[in-house]
């Protein structure tokens, strides 16, 4: 199973497989979606148990990350958890169903717990509570092994904070900015944990390609939510594009999202389609082109990947591959995934990280 793979340093390739590589790639990848389901054994030491609800936490709620970070050594797997853990948390606040203003409160208080964090002194500050935080103190723990880089997640902070403000994007230029806060800073904090091979290339130009590859990641994000995020008064396709396939609903953020919800409603339907077959073939050629921009910058930040060691090359191209197939099946059926969040099934997503361990991504 994957502790065996793990045990052996994940060195699949030290022989060839006797069932041949299709087989193989056919027993690693069932081998790896049923250890993603697995419950690790309990941990003794309170920063085990920290890590280990981190890694639930991951588990549960990453599902198209989780595959790739299994491929991790466990050091750098658990830092990996620590990060993603507190980044949930960030998102769960931007997508709860406070008010406005308490979601602010809160985005702050976890501000100044992470300022204090980078700064070495106690991460808890007042109001924030008093009890034992287990994702705080792995990902202080992370910090301690790693050179996570400062300000990369008060930059995702940032970002969900022009979501809580209702914020709209004129250019494509303005969500890119956007993109770059809530997944291009994640993108770098999974440079600090990989293996970077530094006699191929410095660390600024590899943390501009895992901006890259972040911004790239969000974009899927953006196209796979089109619907939901429009029923939740929500658009982050750039106005400026709404308006070139004369999509744009109203100048206010809420009369577009309300026209995008009700055209993605007549998607759903055989005989509202046909009542909206113009609308609906200029939406599907804004996701088409949306998704060409997409898959610009997937060939940017996926070189990341020959720049890494094996292990961490494997997360990545098992990562980024779940999302570019994705994007591949959005842009072949945009229509459909308009109507409905679009997904890969769990043994698609296996598959790819099993490629991954191949240096093949997708």
């Amino acid at each position: 199973g994957a502790d065996a793979i793990e045990a052996a340093g994940y060195d699949v390739l030290a022989a060839t497989p006797r069932a041949g590589r299709a087989r193989f790639l056919s027993v690693l990848a069932t081998t790896l979606m049923r250890d993603s389901r697995r419950r690790p054994p309990g941990p003794a030491s309170d920063l085990a148990r920290d890590y280990a609800q981190c890694e639930a936490i991951t588990r549960r709620q990453a599902a198209n990350f989780y595959y790739g970070i299994r491929l991790l050594p466990r050091e750098r797997r658990q830092a990996m958890s620590a990060v993603y853990a507190f980044a949930r948390r960030i998102d769960d606040i931007g997508d709860g169903g406070l008010a406005a203003a308490e979601k602010l409160r809160l985005l702050d208080t976890e501000a100044i717990a992470l300022r204090k964090l980078e700064a070495g002194g106690d991460p808890l500050p007042c109001g924030h509570g008093h009890g034992h935080d287990p994702v705080i103190a792995a990902l202080g723990d992370a910090r301690s092994r790693f050179a996570l880089p400062d300000g990369a997640l008060g930059a995702l902070i940032d970002g969900v904070r022009m979501d809580v403000e209702g914020r709209s994007y004129e250019s494509f230029e303005e969500l890119v900015l956007y993109c770059r806060r809530v997944a291009g800073a994640i993108g770098r904090l999974c440079l600090a944990i990989f293996a970077l091979r530094r006699d191929r290339i410095g660390l600024a130009e590899a943390e501009a390609l895992a901006d890259d590859l972040g911004v790239a990641l969000q974009i899927t994000n953006i196209l796979r939510d089109v619907r939901e995020d429009a029923e939740n008064g929500r658009v982050y396709l750039p106005a400026e594009d709404l308006r070139r396939f004369d999509l744009l609903g109203g100048e206010e953020m809420g009369a577009t999202a309300a026209h995008i919800a009700e055209l993605a409603r007549a998607a759903s339907s055989p005989q509202l389609a046909a009542q909206h077959a113009e609308e609906l073939a200029r939406m599907a050629a804004l996701i088409r082109f949306q998704a060409a921009r997409g898959r610009e910058w997937f060939a940017r930040g996926m070189t990341l990947g020959a720049l890494l060691d094996r292990r961490s090359a494997a997360c990545l191209l098992a990562m980024a591959g779940i999302y570019r197939r994705l994007l591949d099946r959005i842009e072949r059926d945009p229509l459909a995934a308009f109507a409905t969040r679009m997904s890969l099934p769990a043994h698609e997503k296996a598959l790819v990280a099993a490629r991954g361990m191949f240096g093949r991504g997708g």
